[in-house]
């Protein structure tokens, strides 16, 4: 395993990180015990970078199941700000929730602190001013050791790191948004924008939620199990786009699932991808992939498929800003319309 600094943390982290999405009794393997095989497997294998979620469902319970005995060795993140229940304080990026949220994300972890806690996603309802000063509370307290967000905007990115800056606060070190091949959308200012300001990038969904991984063919039944409920996964054009990438990965002598993680840790600027493996097969699947390095005829292929900076269909996880989200933001009252 060769590893890679994390920003200028310098927290050294596998190219391939553990997500533990999955390992939710609800959405994923319901066996905790199979769960905590898999991680220590992943351990074993080198991956030394566990990231969950407190929304996961179980996800962190068992997490800091498979960690008893082995936490020291693992850069363990975790994120807030989705919401836990129907409260509308228990969500968000307030001091508030802040506060009470890492308590219980410790305890579900097993753990005196958190190497990288995560805001899911940016609040709009909250300064992000205090966002930053609830977190370098947080940092100065020894409960977190840095900082990062997940799926924001490079504008909002690039106004945290001057507010951080101004206000003497810690700055987020770290942002994890989507990439792969079908959505590359973030080499346009994302990741760019991490990379001038030395952030680690943590991509998600490499595999394009299961697009990627070789069981969806056009004309075919869609097995899939997100089928049922994200559309975009049945998107033609994304099909399409997966057909033309099929034979590319037999002639490079790989699987699909080696193409898209290879692909998405060849980046300049993402330090690690996010796996996801529900069950052993799917992690041996892809350890198999460590040493896979693709060519920059591969590559040419690639972007000729979809080309750099550009995304096929959209994902249903993408963010959308306030203004395009809330209709009053983007219609005046109808008495102010007419000329």
């Amino acid at each position: 395993m060769q590893y890679r600094t994390l920003g200028r943390t310098g927290i050294k982290v596998s190219p391939y990180a553990l997500g533990a999405l999955m390992f939710a009794s609800s959405i994923g393997n319901p066996d905790h015990e199979d769960s905590v095989r898999i991680i220590h497997k992943a351990l074993d294998a080198g991956i030394n970078f566990i990231d969950t979620a407190d929304a996961y469902g179980d996800s962190e319970e068992v997490v800091g199941k498979a960690l008893k005995g082995r936490r020291d060795n693992v850069v363990l993140a975790t994120k807030v700000s989705r919401p836990m229940s129907d409260d509308p304080n228990e969500q968000g990026a307030s001091r508030r929730w802040i506060m009470k949220a890492v308590e219980n994300s410790l305890r579900r972890l097993g753990t005196d602190h958190i190497d990288l806690y995560q805001i899911h996603r940016l609040d709009p309802a909250t300064d992000v001013e205090e966002t930053l000063s609830a977190l370098t509370d947080l940092i100065r307290a020894g409960k977190v050791r840095a900082v990062g967000t997940s799926t924001a905007p490079a504008s909002d990115i690039v106004e945290a790191q001057w507010v951080a800056e101004r206000r003497g606060l810690e700055r987020f070190r770290t942002e994890q948004p989507p990439y792969s091949i079908l959505n590359r959308v973030i080499e346009r200012e994302v990741l760019p924008v991490t990379q001038r300001y030395g952030m680690g990038t943590l991509v998600w969904g490499p595999f394009a939620q299961g697009l990627l991984t070789g069981r969806v063919r056009k004309n075919q039944e869609n097995t899939l199990r997100r089928a049922a409920f994200v559309k975009h996964v049945s998107d033609e054009r994304r099909v399409d786009a997966v057909e033309q990438l099929i034979p590319l990965a037999a002639e490079a002598g790989m699987p699909m699932t080696h193409l898209a993680m290879a692909f998405a840790v060849a980046h300049p600027g993402v330090t690690s991808a996010l796996i996801g493996p529900r069950t052993m097969d799917h992690l041996d699947d892809l350890l198999g992939g460590l040493d896979v390095a693709l060519s920059d005829d591969v590559l040419d292929r690639i972007d000729e498929i979809v080309p750099p900076g550009t995304e096929i269909g959209s994902l249903d996880q993408d963010y959308v800003p306030p203004a395009l989200r809330d209709v009053r933001l983007r219609r005046r009252p109808l008495s102010e319309r007419a000329a």
